[in-house]
């Protein structure tokens, strides 16, 4: 009884989703784009990394926000739990401030990586302290 409570407490609403495997002619005729990009595999070099997502932002450069619409990547970044984020994800999709196809995605990374997966949190007034 106990063992089988705390297996339910261990799980997260994420370890329900459904996992999509695509074969490849599917996968072609669903991201042609994408698909050729793989095919092609020029790639795109990279000079340069960060290690820690708080240096890149400490190093990138202050920008104004006026007139800037937050992405759900945005809110994201404010939850403090993937249960919160999850959240979010239904809600901006119920809404069709995005479509199921991102949500999925959204869905797919918070399950395997977490919450934190989206950036480093944004706290209360990082935009005043960002910008210009």
């Amino acid at each position: 009884m106990d063992e089988e409570k705390e297996r339910r407490e261990k799980r997260r609403p994420a370890d329900d989703f459904a996992w999509q495997e695509y074969d490849r002619e599917e996968f072609e005729r669903m991201f042609p784009a994408l698909a050729r990009e793989l095919e092609e595999g020029e790639g795109l070099e990279i000079d340069a990394y960060r290690v820690s997502p708080e240096e890149g932002e400490e190093l990138a450069e202050p920008r104004s926000f006026a007139g800037y619409n937050p992405t759900i990547i945005d809110f994201l970044r404010r939850c403090e739990t993937d249960d919160e984020a999850l959240e979010i994800i239904n809600w901006m999709e119920s809404r069709g401030e995005i479509t199921p196809e991102i949500a999925k995605e959204l869905r797919i990374t918070l399950a395997k990586k977490g919450v934190r997966a989206f950036g480093p949190k944004k706290e209360w007034g990082w935009y005043e302290k960002h910008g210009r």
